[in-house]
């Protein structure tokens, strides 16, 4: 799956949300992704409640496409401070 297509289905769930995705060092296959992913939608939330946000966002392309996501999650808040 493209990088760019993951990002567009996190913004799709989570409007304002800025991503990032890249593929993590020393990895060459494109189902190993990293992704940072500032969204106000994780106010309030805890850390396993922002990656499940992210998680559901991607939906079934986490088994299919996906194999790992190495994820980073902040409200602009905390990426801001």
């Amino acid at each position: 799956m493209d990088q760019q297509d993951v990002a567009d289905l996190i913004e799709a769930e989570l409007p304002a949300a800025q991503v990032t995705v890249s593929r993590p060092r020393g990895v060459e296959d494109d189902d190993h992704l990293a992704a940072e992913v500032v969204s106000p939608a994780f106010e309030g939330k805890s850390l396993v409640e922002q990656h499940e946000l992210v998680y559901d966002a991607l939906g079934e392309h986490m088994t299919t496409d996906i194999h790992a996501l190495e994820l980073s999650t902040h409200t602009p808040e905390q990426y801001d401070g």
